[in-house]
């Protein structure tokens, strides 16, 4: 992050969930910023440039959705959505939008705050423009297109390595089937998610140690896929 202090935007019009919100933020040493409705949230979000944004998506001037849509227009920083609706639908439609990431309420602090933790690494490795990242003893070099596993070369085809660099450079981030889709195959293709299924499977049995139990190239059920570095 650019400053010493992480800014968190915390936009909730539940009271007792804010209040709880807030509690959960100053409890990690960040500065918590607290807006009820998507216009107050888009007017703290520009004045302070937070480096998280928590959301609510049943705001009393509108769907949260507004608020992603705006925000993308002119920032990149993380958001996190949090909200009752649990049909995976809705996951996909924040997503979509340009959530980073979703949390279905009632949901647990200590998930929260895990969460929270991952978007704000993921962010902080995006500023500092490295071209080298690792996960487990995969090290994957982005500037030579190098891919290695316990310090051996690994070939990956040009899909597996497009595939690869798209969740890497997303890390922390769930990338919908169709936001991979379109992105590798184009537009034509947002419904074959059969595509997806295999490409991720020889990623596994390259990169994981178990690729029945994968620790990193994760699932998000009905949703699409991430990596958890």
């Amino acid at each position: 992050m650019s400053t010493a202090i992480i800014k968190v935007l915390v936009i909730e019009d539940d009271v007792d969930i804010l209040g709880l919100m807030v509690k959960v933020v100053k409890g990690m040493d960040f500065l918590p910023l607290e807006a009820q409705t998507i216009s107050s949230g888009i007017q703290l979000a520009a004045q302070e440039k937070p480096d998280l944004v928590l959301l609510d998506l049943g705001l009393p001037d509108g769907d949260g959705i507004e608020f992603i849509v705006n925000y993308r227009s002119w920032s990149n920083n993380p958001v996190l959505v949090l909200s009752a609706r649990m049909q995976e639908h809705e996951k996909v439609k924040a997503l979509d939008a340009g959530a980073d990431d979703y949390l279905t309420k009632p949901f647990g602090t200590a998930e929260l705050m895990a969460r929270m933790r991952v978007l704000l690494r993921r962010q902080s490795r995006l500023d500092s423009n490295t071209p080298i990242f690792s996960f487990g003893d995969v090290e994957i070099d982005l500037s030579l297109r190098k891919v290695s596993k316990s310090n051996i070369e690994i070939h990956l085809s040009p899909i597996e390595y497009q595939l690869l660099n798209i969740l890497l450079t997303s890390n922390g981030k769930v990338v919908t089937h169709r936001q991979l889709l379109k992105e590798i195959w184009g537009g034509q293709h947002t419904e074959d998610n059969h595509y997806l299924r295999i490409y991720m499977g020889h990623l596994r049995q390259k990169l994981e140690d178990d690729p029945a139990q994968p620790k990193f190239l994760l699932t998000e059920t009905g949703v699409g896929y991430r990596l958890d570095i």
